[in-house]
């Protein structure tokens, strides 16, 4: 189990990609290298989850790890939830497992998410609206929130633009009107006991993001796939202030590395007072494991 006095952070937001990354029949590795290209990041086939524990227990940093289930919506084959759990099992001195399943999957979702939250203990589900085509407060979905609320788990969105997709030809199908946070306002309000975190700097929507997450106490914001010195000014000043218990460390992992990122956010103008809520303890209070 991961000792959370001796990490020197916890990063909410990095990506299970599966082992070899070979999948010439549906178009997955094209997707793939496009997203390595547009992020600068430094290899052709993402790493496995062994390969970034290994990254995660060099850099002394907890991640909460997970795959997307976007088979409806893309074609691409997911990645088994219980595949990544048994990686995560053997590496569970630093990752933390989230799950993903596509919401139209409908009652194979529910039945899916119930069997992970109540016989494997999954804290958290990872949900892409823009590839898995779906807006957060369509009520087919609903069934599947009433699981999570129902044993105090974790919903993370996608928000904003996407890296996925980003100079394919036609965007590779990624629509990004269903990424839109304000969206998350319905299901704030419906789900209550349901804590959501609004994932990225929701450009070109930032300031229905912190709106949102302002507004609603169960909404957080991470602030992943961007480095932060590119963070426009009003998400910084919301960190500093209104939402600094509200805000999270993430690096989206493996397009942006956590080292890279934290560089960044050394030089950011975040207060002194605020870092270690950001890297660590908010994340701690939201995942159950405060001290």
């Amino acid at each position: 189990m991961i000792d959370f006095s001796k990490v020197r952070a916890i990063d909410i937001h990095t990506h299970a990609e599966e082992p070899c990354g070979c999948h010439s029949d549906d178009g997955y590795d094209d997707l793939q290298r496009t997203m390595a290209g547009y992020f600068g990041a430094p290899w052709e086939h993402p790493p496995t989850i062994p390969e970034t524990a290994a990254h995660y227990r060099e850099q002394n940093i907890a991640a909460v790890i997970f795959p997307v289930d976007a088979e409806r919506e893309t074609g691409y084959r997911r990645y088994s939830n219980d595949e990544v759990l048994e990686l995560v099992r053997q590496n569970d001195d630093i990752l933390i497992p989230f799950a993903s399943i596509d919401p139209w999957k409908g009652k194979m979702a529910v039945r899916e998410a119930r069997r992970l939250v109540e016989e494997h203990g999954i804290k958290g589900f990872k949900f892409h609206p823009t590839m898995q085509g779906f807006y957060p407060n369509d009520r087919m979905a609903y069934p599947f929130y009433e699981v999570l609320a129902e044993h105090g788990c974790v919903a993370l969105f996608h928000t904003g633009q996407t890296g996925v997709g980003s100079g394919m030809r036609s965007g590779n199908g990624m629509r990004l009107k269903y990424s839109n946070p304000m969206y998350l306002d319905d299901v704030a309000v419906d789900f209550p006991d349901m804590n959501i975190i609004a994932a990225h700097p929701s450009f070109p929507w930032q300031e229905e993001a912190l709106a949102v997450a302002q507004h609603k106490p169960n909404v957080y914001i991470d602030l992943s796939g961007w480095s932060p010195k590119y963070f426009p000014p009003i998400l910084v000043r919301y960190a500093n202030s209104l939402l600094k218990k509200k805000m999270l460390f993430g690096s989206d992992w493996p397009m942006i590395s956590p080292e890279k990122w934290l560089g960044a956010f050394e030089k950011a103008d975040f207060k002194d007072e605020v870092r270690p809520l950001i890297l660590k303890e908010n994340a701690m209070r939201l995942l159950g494991v405060a001290e």
